[in-house]
């Protein structure tokens, strides 16, 4: 014999009951016991329609009439219309006994706990014989029998204490003496010794047939559900979650303890001693293998099985100096808060003995708080112990697996993952058995914890890695372009899967939750919502995902100011915007602090090079222990640019309007050929080289005319330069005279930084630097003489995309 359980999804309707008979059809000859839920949701109308009638609100009558409608439609679905009289007016009976029930609460203005349970009960009465009605009308031998009559218990109405022995004797006889090769009963229905009807609390359909199972010693209990087994996490919550094959009762135990809705935790108790199978099956799709359930078979299997949580807990802290070495304290805590019926979820108690602290249901803590500070109200008085603390809004992760215990490292793995994106720990717990490591976050940390644990534990080292792009000009529209090409290839060489969650250019702003597609990401822009750089901030934390990076590839004051924000809540900041590294040191300093603190990259190569590793090249001369003596660079592609192009046959106007249209300079030139593009790189180097430095002490040797300089816009600028060619024209003659080539020069020495166009000789490192070349020389204590070269493409809109794809796969490799 086989125990199959039908959930109230499996029969919320005549389709989903036309699937369960299949399934029932497809094990043909041998013995079965289907075991019921209400139609889906049935049961917490029914509850709400009690709770107006107990209010003398008559709108329990228009819920009465849905409730009606639901069963009288699924019946005229079931059979054709010469069958439906009869069962209707069974269906019409059963409905007005509930009726009646609900007219007396209403009447009276309450209901108590043995009302409750009678009228609640019509919800698994209902279906079962629906169910079994309609099994009958296709040719199957069956019978129905109400489980009021196979399952006794007390009298504790709400959540009914079941008598084993009677129960197991009446349940073995009636299945002994029947015929029918299926019988249907309902679940979460029982009645009293003293003949009240009762139930048996939540999931008490599972455990009507885990009672049903271990008292016909069955060959295996099968819970049918909407999800195939038990997943490794909650898929609502993960998308990567996967089904496990097999596991062990007390792996499920733990699991369906730490909130894995498919099956309960009562569920597994009747059939655990019995050593029957439990199979979790989906109903929707059937040839799905579900997960099995046995006595421990993972001997030599994966140390962690599953990673579940509970949502809506509060910690309960109870101190004071008082408690030190004073015997009883813990016994009279949990005797209190066991007299109010609250459940203890979690304790944890320092060794000191100078706090014990508690985690409960948030609704239970009210009552909790005040029956402890009764409890205690002496020595709370006495100033021995402090009035109890209340933390709420939090919830419990725990990692389960039989196999925890025999492997080290997994504890350290969990925090440090955790710790990684910035989930905050506010309790730890952890069972002698070691099968169950449970900790206390903010209950808008869980999914993010949750993914994060997954992705350690379950994801074969696949990092996901969520990005937020302010910027998608020509920078951002090629890095996003490098991104499509290159995700197979991240995902599978480096274990890597980048989504690119969020874009923002001027106007609008797009965020997609589980990625936006790169193929049409500038049609969805256009119908994103207005840019508003708080409120692109505001919903990437709410979003709160792992590994969250924010990628700026504007040149914006107002967005550079928002790094230390995005820093705070552990956002990674990766971005070609100079103007945060070159603000007062001050502000650089605490970026970088930010940075350390909160376990957030901040990472800036293209700051100086654009795609070239200066920056990183620098980080790695000082951390191994060499020390800066002088930096020399041609740090401006857009200038190396126009001077190689430039000559006589030219005009300087000319060169700089090609440079601005090739992406070379800044969207306004003025920036580059005034030197402050330069004067912030090589502030950057220095700073990056150790010191301590600000742009106001770079001597920047300028070679635009005032005229030029003071230009109030581009449009002006540039006019500028064709009323100054005569000047840019000399500049270049004297430099063709002296066999020399005009390059503009950065340098930091001795602790003094300046910038300026110079003329450099044949032979020189500079001479042949082509293009939109950069190149950096540094002399070091280990490179005295004879400099440390980096050199290469130095402007370019694709180059700066890749350097900031560079920095976004070195975040992916932390």
């Amino acid at each position: 014999m086989k125990v199959l359980k039908f959930g109230g999804t499996s029969v919320a309707n005549a389709a989903n009951i036309k699937q369960v008979k299949q399934i029932i059809s497809s094990f043909e000859t041998e013995k079965l016991i289907v075991v019921v839920s209400a139609l889906g949701g049935v049961t917490d109308l029914i509850l709400q329609c009690l709770d107006l009638a107990s209010k003398n609100e008559l709108g329990y009558k228009t819920i009465l009439g849905q409730i009606e409608d639901r069963h009288i439609s699924t019946v005229k679905e079931l059979f054709p219309l010469q069958q439906q009289s009869t069962v209707l007016s069974s269906v019409k009976h059963t409905l007005n006994e509930m009726e009646t029930l609900l007219e007396g609460a209403f009447l009276i203005g309450e209901t108590t706990p043995r009302l409750s349970d009678k009228t609640v009960s019509y919800g698994e009465l209902l279906s079962s014989f629906i169910i079994a009605a309609y099994f009958k009308s296709e040719g199957l031998s069956v019978g129905s029998k109400n489980g009021r009559e196979l399952i006794i218990t007390d009298d504790q109405f709400g959540n009914a204490n079941v008598d084993f022995k009677l129960t197991n004797a009446t349940c073995k006889k009636y299945f002994e003496d029947t015929d029918n090769l299926i019988t249907v009963v309902p679940g979460f229905v029982s009645s009293s010794t003293s003949g009240n009807a009762t139930t048996l609390g939540r999931g008490g359909s599972d455990y009507t047939a885990a009672i049903l199972a271990a008292a016909t010693n069955a060959s295996e209990l099968q819970i049918w559900t909407d999800v195939s087994g038990m997943f490794t996490a909650n898929p609502k919550l993960v998308k990567q979650a996967k089904s496990v094959p097999h596991i062990s009762y007390e792996e499920a135990m733990e699991l369906s303890h730490f909130g894995a809705k498919v099956i309960y935790p009562p569920t597994i108790q009747p059939v655990w001693s019995k050593g029957i199978p439990i199979v979790i099956k989906n109903t929707f799709a059937p040839q799905d293998s579900g997960t099995l359930i046995t006595r421990n078979q993972n001997r030599q299997g994966k140390t962690v099985r599953g990673i579940s949580h509970v949502a809506g807990t509060s910690l309960l802290s109870l101190e004071g100096p008082g408690m030190v070495g004073v015997p009883g304290i813990s016994k009279r805590l949990f005797e209190t808060l066991s007299f109010q019926g609250i459940s203890v979820v979690l304790i944890t108690q320092a060794s000191s003995e100078h706090s014990i602290c508690v985690g409960i249901a948030d609704e239970d803590v009210d009552k909790a708080v005040t029956a402890i500070n009764q409890a205690f109200a002496f020595e709370i008085g006495a100033k021995k112990v402090n009035p109890v603390v209340v933390e709420s809004d939090l919830a419990i992760i725990a990692l389960v697996g039989d196999n925890m215990k025999s492997h080290q490292g997994l504890s350290g793995r969990m925090f440090s993952t955790l710790g990684k994106n910035n989930v905050n720990i506010r309790a730890i717990a952890q069972g002698a058995s070691e099968r169950n490591i449970s900790a206390v976050i903010k209950k808008e940390d869980v999914k993010k914890a949750l993914n994060a644990l997954h992705e350690t534990f379950f994801e074969e080292n696949i990092k996901q890695l969520n990005l937020f792009v302010m910027g998608v000009g020509n920078v951002g529209t090629r890095f996003l372009a490098q991104i499509d090409q290159q995700r197979k290839y991240l995902k599978k060489e480096l274990k890597l899967n980048l989504r690119v969650i969020g874009i923002a250019n001027s106007r609008k702003m797009l965020f997609e939750e589980n990625g936006i597609s790169l193929d049409n990401w500038r049609a969805a822009l256009e119908h994103g919502s207005p840019t508003s750089v708080e409120e692109f901030l505001k919903k990437i934390r709410a979003l709160n995902y792992r590994n969250s990076i924010f990628v700026d590839n504007t040149a914006s004051t107002a967005v550079a100011s928002s790094y230390a924000d995005y820093l705070k809540n552990n956002i990674a900041v990766v971005t070609c915007n100079k103007i945060a590294c070159s603000s007062d040191y001050e502000n650089y300093i605490r970026l970088k602090a930010l940075s350390k603190e909160y376990n957030a990259p901040f990472l800036f190569e293209t700051n100086v090079g654009a795609g070239l590793p200066i920056i990183d090249t620098l980080k790695h001369l000082i951390v191994s222990g060499d020390r800066v003596k002088k930096i020399q660079a041609v740090l401006s592609g857009s200038l190396n640019f126009v001077f190689n192009t430039f000559n006589e046959q030219t005009t300087f106007h000319d060169v700089v309007k090609e440079a601005q249209e090739q992406g070379y300079t800044e969207p306004d030139p003025r920036i580059d050929l005034s030197g402050v593009d330069v004067m912030r790189k090589i502030l950057i180097l220095a700073r990056e080289s150790g010191n301590v430095i600000a742009i106001e002490d770079i001597k920047n040797n300028s070679f635009l005319p005032e005229e030029s300089l003071k230009a109030p816009t581009i449009e002006t600028f540039f006019e500028s330069l064709k009323t100054h060619e005569a000047t840019f024209q000399n500049l270049y003659k004297k430099a063709v005279e002296k066999h020399s080539r005009l390059k503009y020069v950065a340098q930091f020495e001795e602790g003094e930084a300046k910038v300026g166009l110079e003329e450099i000789p044949v032979g020189h490192d500079f001479y042949n630097l082509e293009g939109s070349d950069n190149i950096v020389l540094f002399f070091t204590e280990r490179y005295p003489k004879q400099p440390l070269i980096v050199k290469g493409a130095g402007a370019g809109a694709e180059v700066t995309a890749s350097g900031i794809f560079a920095d976004i796969i070195r975040i992916g490799n932390f």
